[in-house]
């Protein structure tokens, strides 16, 4: 399957993780950090490219048994005509990893039947119903927002049978096209996302889908950019709500601002509509194209992650913390990675004691680290490399169990090629 236009973001962003991947392991000018002692490393699932999927791209979800979820950008029923990024067939699949005995077993609960359907480029989400939320690129025209319910009777055999609904099919401009975010629910069950393209002006759309009772409705609250031609800047990444339902996330670039590095936004509602805020805007000096999106805290702090900036300045990619003051916002570069090629542009995950845990998928096959809260200081450290073997390209978001262990996947490498699902334990 060609890659369709709707997918030129995330064809930029693997464009660039190929580039400095290259660039890195040409040079070896890397950084050497510290691994964290005392965590073990276990591979849950070596993915084969047949039913249970391929090269996951966007993480995992985790239910309060433990049970995991996420997708797979190929794989699954592999007799139907798609073919993703790295030459992998199939359209992708749904899949569960459970807890079995002392071990846990992959079911796939679903499979995208084909080219004009579209395939999950990002990971699903349960939703407050108990099904698992997720959205679809490519296919006939502009992906959609799907839902997924289970079967009446327990799954006793490999593959479950999810039912699929598809919610909202995205049709162009000047709705929405391109989905760019996983979908993020509020406290109403209302739900959100971002796309990429779409939109009044093309430039990309935040969306909302609320239940009426016999379905949902679509709701476009706010469309980027001026005009087709020059107004696109690509929000996407982690969409963060807080209490008074406004919206946070990033977007690569706002072109009639004159920021070209990229910049994080707030959306709030009004008896008016909606209203964007540009809270921050990257210079290239502190890093650029912030495809992560943020993640926010009870305090009201908003986390994220940026690219490199090849282009001049310092060149470095960022963690960084937006703090809301006097009326407007701090920025603070909590771990620079300097200008050796390392780079980390997934979504953070924070855990109860304020803890961040992220990916980065440049350096060699890419390693897990931790920023620790201590005071006023925030401690990096490693708590896995991979080696290829044990996975590679690590991606999309971690998530964190109740007894602190952590998960999440890689694109590639593993057994087969086609990725892993990973555990680290404290």
């Amino acid at each position: 399957m060609q890659r369709p236009e709707q997918c030129r973001k995330w064809t930029i962003s693997m464009d660039l993780w190929m580039t400095l991947a290259a660039i890195a392991l040409a040079t070896l000018m890397i950084v050497v950090a510290t691994e964290a002692q005392g965590q073990t490393f276990t591979v849950l699932h070596n993915f084969t490219g047949g039913r249970d999927g391929a090269n996951p791209l966007d993480g995992l979800t985790i239910d309060r048994n433990g049970n995991l979820y996420g997708t797979a950008s190929a794989g699954g029923n592999k007799a139907y005509g798609c073919q993703n990024y790295y030459g992998t067939h199939g359209c992708g699949a749904v899949f569960e990893l459970a807890h079995s005995g002392t071990g846990w077993i992959l079911r796939p609960l679903y499979d995208f039947p084909s080219v004009s359907d579209g395939y999950p480029a990002y990971g699903v989400v349960l939703g407050p119903d108990g099904a698992l939320y997720g959205v679809t690129n490519g296919g006939s025209c502009c992906g959609g927002v799907f839902r997924l319910t289970p079967p009446a009777t327990t799954c006793t055999s490999f593959t479950c049978n999810w039912q699929q609904t598809v919610l909202h099919p995205f049709t162009g401009q000047p709705d929405a096209a391109g989905p760019s975010s996983r979908v993020t629910f509020d406290s109403a069950g209302n739900l959100y996302g971002l796309t990429y393209e779409g939109g009044l002006y093309n430039g990309g759309v935040v969306y909302e889908l609320s239940p009426d009772g016999t379905g949902w409705t679509e709701n476009v609250l706010y469309s980027f950019g001026t005009d087709g031609s020059n107004g696109q800047e690509f929000p996407g990444g982690q969409l963060a709500i807080d209490p008074a339902g406004n919206l946070y996330s990033s977007a690569e670039c706002n072109v009639n601002m004159g920021c070209f590095y990229g910049e994080v936004w707030e959306l709030q509602p009004s008896q008016r509509g909606w209203n964007e805020s540009v809270l921050f805007q990257f210079n290239g000096n502190n890093g650029y194209a912030p495809y992560s999106g943020v993640i926010r805290d009870s305090s009201g702090n908003l986390y994220g992650t940026n690219s490199g900036n090849t282009g001049g300045g310092n060149g470095s990619a960022n963690v960084y913390e937006l703090s809301p003051s006097n009326g407007g916002w701090n920025f603070t570069s909590l771990y620079d990675y300097g200008d050796f090629g390392e780079d980390s542009t997934d979504a953070l995950t924070m855990d109860s004691a304020g803890n961040l845990y992220g990916a980065d998928s440049i350096t060699g096959d890419g390693y897990i680290f931790k920023l620790t809260h201590s005071g006023n200081n925030w401690i990096f450290s490693r708590l896995h490399s991979f080696s290829g073997s044990d996975g590679a390209g690590a991606v999309g978001q971690i998530v964190i169990d109740s007894a602190g262990n952590l998960y999440g996947t890689t694109a590639v490498g593993g057994a087969y090629g086609y990725g892993v699902i990973w555990e680290i334990t404290p």
